[in-house]
């Protein structure tokens, strides 16, 4: 199983827990990073994850994201092909940055890109046929999975 993680489902481990969406969340992001670690599942990550994970502006917060994207079986840096990609799926109405995690996640012809940022989830489901990566909740797509 070939995977995608965006910024938002690295984040989610390491935000406020006292909601039980947020916790459970959390908890599929860890139980899929341990498929990774275990060697029964492949992480994609790139450069724009890096990106997003330096701009981060809380330093605290900054290291722990390392710490769990140092873990990714593999990071893809940003070519021309994949830029070119980002701008068509930028024109479905996706931000830059969503655009370019969903063309990293098409180029790399991931199994499934995982993410815990509503809109973007929202946004795909209306984009079915028109992206080529399958795109879901880390929670949801791992009570399919398992």
């Amino acid at each position: 199983m070939k995977i995608y993680l965006d910024v938002c489902c690295l984040n989610r481990p390491f935000d406020d827990q006292s909601q039980d969406r947020i916790h459970l969340e959390a908890e599929a992001v860890l139980a899929i990073i341990k498929q990774v670690e275990q060697g029964d599942w492949h992480w994609v990550s790139s450069d724009v994850v890096a990106y997003e994970i330096n701009n981060t502006p809380s330093d605290e917060r900054k290291e722990r994201l390392w710490s769990m994207e140092c873990r990714a079986s593999e990071r893809l840096e940003l070519t021309d092909a994949i830029f070119q990609q980002s701008e068509a799926i930028q024109q479905l109405g996706f931000s830059t940055y969503d655009a370019l995690h969903l063309a990293f996640a098409e180029i790399a012809e991931v199994d499934i890109f995982l993410s815990t940022d509503d809109k973007l989830l929202k946004r795909a489901q209306r984009c079915v046929g028109q992206i080529k990566v399958k795109v879901a909740n880390p929670l949801a797509w791992l009570q399919e999975v398992i």
